[in-house]
C-alpha cells in the first residue's frame, strides 16, 4: 500500500496505529471495561463510534450553517437503508476491528469488521436487507449462525459522508440487538470470537476508551512492517514513525467545538522526544503555508494549527487541538 505522508496522518487520526515496554504499558493503561469492542476478534486496531450521538447531536451542529449538506447526508443514509435494509440512525454505537496483513513486499491488506448495536432487531434488519438487495445475496451456515452475504459492487457513502467501495457485504445477527458486518471472512472471525470466553484486544480497548465522553475513540498497534509499506516521502519522518509502537486518540464535541486528541507511544522516551521535536518543527514550518490557504480550508487549518499543543512524557507523545464546529461544516464530505 503506497500513500503520502498526509494520508498517513489522516489514517492515524481517523482510526488506527503504536507498544511500549511492558512495565510502562501496565503503569499507564487502565484496565479495559466491557464494551461492544470486547466482542471483536483479535485485531491490530480497534475503534468505537457513538453513531447515535454523532448523527443526532454532533452532525446537526457541525452542519448547522450548511443545510444543503445536511440534507445530502440524510438522503445518503436513506439510500443506504433502501439498498441494504440497514439504517445507521438506529445504531447506538459501532465497534470496528482492523487486521493488517502483508501478502507481498510493499503491500498492506486491511480487513475491517464491524459490530453494531442499537434499538433494533438485528434479524429483522438482515431480512429487510435480503429484500432490498433484489435477490443478490447468498446464505452461508457457520456453526450455529447464518451469514447473509449481499453482492453490492458499488460505492456507498459511509454515514452519508465517505465513499466506500463495497463488493460483498456479509451480515449476521449475534444476538437480538447486535449485528456483525464485514466481508465473509471477517464475520466468521466475529462468530468464532463470540463462541470463545477469551476476550481479545484488552489493551487496545483500554486506549480507545481513555475518553469515555468521546464520540470516536481508537487504539492501534504499529509495526515496523506497517510503516515500511507506507511511502512517507521523507526519511527523517519515516525513521520517527518506525520508532512508534502504539497510537490512540479520540474525537469529542462540545456545544461549539470539535476536539481532537492523538497520542503515540514510542520505543523509549528519547524516541518520543525526537518525534515531538520533529512535529514542533513541522508545526512552525506549516504556519508558513497555512497563510496561503484561502476560504474554508484556510480558516480551518489556521484554527487547528494555532490551537495545537504538543507534549511528551516518558515514552508517550500527545497532540491536542480544537476547531469550531462551524469551521468544519463547509468542508465536511468534500
Amino acid at each position: 500500500m503506497k500513500t503520502r505522508f498526509l494520508t498517513v496522518a489522516i489514517i492515524l487520526i481517523a482510526l488506527f496505529q503504536l507498544e511500549a515496554a511492558a512495565q510502562t504499558r501496565n503503569r499507564n493503561t487502565a484496565p479495559a471495561v466491557p464494551t461492544l469492542m470486547s466482542s471483536l476478534p483479535q485485531s491490530d486496531a480497534v475503534a468505537q463510534v457513538k453513531v447515535k450521538q454523532l448523527l443526532s447531536e454532533a452532525m446537526p451542529r457541525i452542519l448547522a450553517n450548511n443545510p444543503t449538506k445536511l440534507s445530502e447526508v440524510n438522503a445518503s443514509l436513506d439510500r443506504f437503508k433502501d439498498r441494504t435494509g440497514l439504517d445507521p440512525r438506529m445504531f447506538n454505537q459501532v465497534a470496528l476491528g482492523v487486521r493488517f496483513t502483508y501478502p507481498s513486499e510493499g503491500v498492506t491488506k486491511v480487513q475491517t469488521v464491524a459490530l453494531a448495536d442499537g434499538t433494533f432487531s438485528a434479524a429483522a434488519m438482515v431480512a429487510a436487507g435480503r429484500v432490498a438487495s433484489n435477490g443478490k445475496y447468498r446464505e452461508e451456515k457457520y456453526h450455529d449462525k447464518t451469514i447473509y452475504i449481499f453482492t453490492l459492487d458499488e460505492n456507498i457513502k459511509l454515514l452519508g459522508l465517505f465513499d466506500v467501495k463495497i463488493g460483498e457485504l456479509a451480515a449476521t445477527p449475534l444476538d437480538t440487538n447486535t449485528l456483525a458486518l464485514g466481508d465473509p471472512a471477517g464475520v466468521r472471525s466475529v462468530i468464532d470470537a463470540s463462541r470463545s470466553r477469551k476476550r481479545a484486544n484488552a489493551e487496545l480497548i483500554a486506549l480507545a476508551n481513555r475518553d469515555p465522553n468521546a464520540v470516536i475513540g481508537f487504539g492501534s498497534n504499529v509495526t515496523e512492517q506497517l510503516v515500511a509499506n507506507l511511502d512517507i516521502g521523507n526519511a527523517p519522518i519515516g525513521a520517527d514513525l518506525r520508532s512508534l509502537r502504539q497510537v490512540y486518540g479520540s474525537v469529542a464535541t462540545t456545544e461549539t467545538d470539535l476536539q481532537l486528541f492523538l497520542a503515540a507511544r514510542a520505543v523509549n522516551a528519547e524516541a518520543a522526544k525526537n518525534f515531538g521535536d520533529t512535529l514542533e518543527g513541522l508545526k512552525q514550518f506549516g504556519a508558513l503555508f497555512v497563510g496561503r490557504l484561502s476560504g474554508a480550508k484556510g480558516v480551518l487549518a489556521k484554527s487547528a494549527l494555532s490551537n495545537m499543543k504538543i507534549s511528551s512524557a516518558a515514552n508517550e507523545l500527545q497532540i491536542r487541538t480544537s476547531v469550531a464546529q462551524a469551521e468544519v461544516g463547509p468542508l465536511l464530505g468534500n
